[in-house]
This record gives structure tokens, C-alpha cells and sequence, in this order.
């Protein structure tokens, strides 16, 4: 039987789970260099989990410092077959309340000069990312945390912006305009990294604030996001506690074959030293092309 690993890639405050057992620090080093930080592992029952603070403990890194390349790639030579994204988030809908849990299916794009791809170094690929969230993960954070009580919207666009500034009141109201359900900064690039990981990626986004567009709610700034973080961090860790033993192995979307039909290069045109560096994301693939 396959064992079921889960990678949780959490923002502030969101580092372990209660009840874990066989807890343990691991230091990983993957060919795009270190990730944010050492990832906490433990077994909750009969999954093993693995997490790893985004921005590092105590908040060191800004989304647009993050090593996502080697974040992902970290879980992935860790033994994960999903990543569950934590998120904090602005609401850019009236009917996304504060401390609801937006299960987002799109992404759109705001973001420039980050690392979105393993895929710049002799090698071409093209993954589908149409539809950018695994559906089977993306369904079973959605029922864990109905099964809580939690206010919960199936389905959703996250917006993500290049930071570390928040948005100008006039940036706020064009992204409503757009239709996007929230807004934050860092599901870009790890969404198209783990698609190219062969990794299930799924987001729990909790709005924190309205962003600047709404007249009846204060602009979003640090203190208000951090006091709404510390309330989140409970139910983030509730549907996760939850949702993990219930994620399928073997699994039977997409993700593990993505790049079946993704990779373009003629694998004789693939250089030794860019070969191994990319072993833990092609090797399958390489072998089995005869490669």
C-alpha cells in the first residue's frame, strides 16, 4: 500500500498540528537551493505530514523572496504526493466574509520577475494549467471544513499580486471589476511549480480583510492581518487534521502524469549536469522514455 505523505505550505503562525506524533526537524537542500526553512515532520494516524512555513518562522521572507522552486521541491523529495496551501487573503466580494474558507480553483496572474518554472535550463515544457487546482484535493478541503461548520466557498479566483505592497485603492476596484474572488500574494508561483512537480496542489485561502474597496471596513495593514492570522490558524489546522488521512493513494487525477504530455525537448538534447539537476522532477518521465 502506498503510504500517504502531505506537504502543508502555511503562512504565519501555521508550522505543526496538534496531536502529532514522531515529530521531527528535517533539513532538506534540493538543486534550486534551500527552502524557507526546515520542514517540520510528524504521522497524524496512519499519514505522514510535512510542514513548512512559507515566508520562514518568524516571517523573514516577503512573498517575492521566496524560494518556491525549492520549497516544492523539497516536499517532493520528502515523499509528498500533495501540497495543502494555507493561505491569508484579502475578500474582494461582499459575500466573502472574513474568516470564511475560499477553496479557489483559478488563479490569475499579477506577478513579475519570480522563479515560476524548473523549466529555464536547456529543457522546454509545457504543462496544462487550465485548470491550475487538483479537483480531488481542492473537493476534500472543501468537505472536511463543511463538516466543521465553516462558511465555505467551492470554487473561486485568487488574485495574486506581486507585493509586498498592498493594493492602491484604485488597483482594488479594477480587480473587483475583473470578478476575482480574492487577493493575495504567494499561490504564484507555488501552483504551476507543483504542477510541474507532478503534485496535487489545492489552496485553503482565509480572507483576513477587504483589501481597500470596501467604505465600511478599515484598509487592510499589518496588525489587523496578524490578529486575524492567530483566529485563523485554528480552523486552518482543523480542516487539515481532517482532510490529510482522507486524500486518495494511489492517486487517480491527473497530477502524477502531468508531464507526460508536457515535455518538448528531445531528451538526447538534454545535458548531464541539467539531467541530474532535474532528476526528482523528469527522472519518470526520462525513464520512461528509454531515456
Amino acid at each position: 500500500m502506498t503510504q500517504r505523505t502531505i506537504g502543508v505550505v502555511g503562512g504565519s503562525g501555521f508550522y505543526r498540528l496538534p496531536g502529532l506524533e514522531d515529530v521531527r526537524e528535517v533539513t532538506v537542500e534540493t538543486p534550486f537551493g534551500p527552502p524557507s526553512d526546515a520542514v517540520v515532520a510528524g504521522r497524524l494516524g496512519d499519514t505522514n505530514l510535512l510542514f513548512l512555513p512559507r515566508h520562514g518562522r518568524g516571517h523573514r521572507l516577503t512573498p517575492s523572496q521566496i524560494n518556491y522552486r525549492a520549497n516544492i521541491l523539497a516536499l517532493k523529495q520528502l515523499g509528498a504526493q500533495a501540497v495543502i496551501s494555507v493561505s491569508a487573503c484579502g475578500s474582494m466580494k461582499e459575500e466573502i466574509g472574513i474568516g470564511d474558507i475560499v477553496i479557489a480553483d483559478q488563479f490569475f496572474d499579477r506577478t513579475h520577475g519570480r522563479k515560476d518554472s524548473y523549466f529555464d535550463d536547456g529543457v522546454a515544457a509545457h504543462v496544462q494549467f487550465a485548470d491550475p487546482v487538483c479537483a480531488d484535493l481542492a473537493a476534500t478541503l472543501a468537505g472536511a471544513a463543511e463538516e466543521l461548520g465553516y462558511k465555505v466557498h467551492r470554487g473561486g479566483v485568487y488574485l495574486c499580486i506581486e507585493g509586498p505592497a498592498f493594493s492602491t485603492r484604485g488597483e482594488s476596484r479594477i480587480y473587483r471589476g475583473w470578478g476575482v474572488d480574492v487577493i493575495g500574494m504567494t499561490n504564484i508561483p507555488e501552483a504551476k511549480l507543483a504542477r510541474e512537480a507532478e503534485l496535487c496542489y489545492a489552496t485553503i485561502a482565509i480572507p483576513t480583510d477587504y483589501d481597500c474597496w470596501h467604505d465600511d471596513h478599515a484598509d487592510v495593514d499589518v496588525f489587523a492581518v496578524i490578529q486575524a492570522l492567530r483566529e485563523n490558524v485554528q480552523r486552518a489546522q482543523a480542516i487539515v487534521a481532517r482532510a490529510a488521512p482522507r486524500v486518495k493513494v494511489p492517486r487517480t487525477c491527473g497530477c502524477p502524469t502531468a508531464l507526460d504530455t508536457a515535455l518538448i525537448t528531445d531528451p538526447e538534447a538534454i545535458a548531464p549536469a541539467t539531467r541530474q539537476r532535474l532528476a526528482p522532477i523528469l527522472g519518470r518521465v526520462l525513464e520512461a522514455r528509454g531515456a
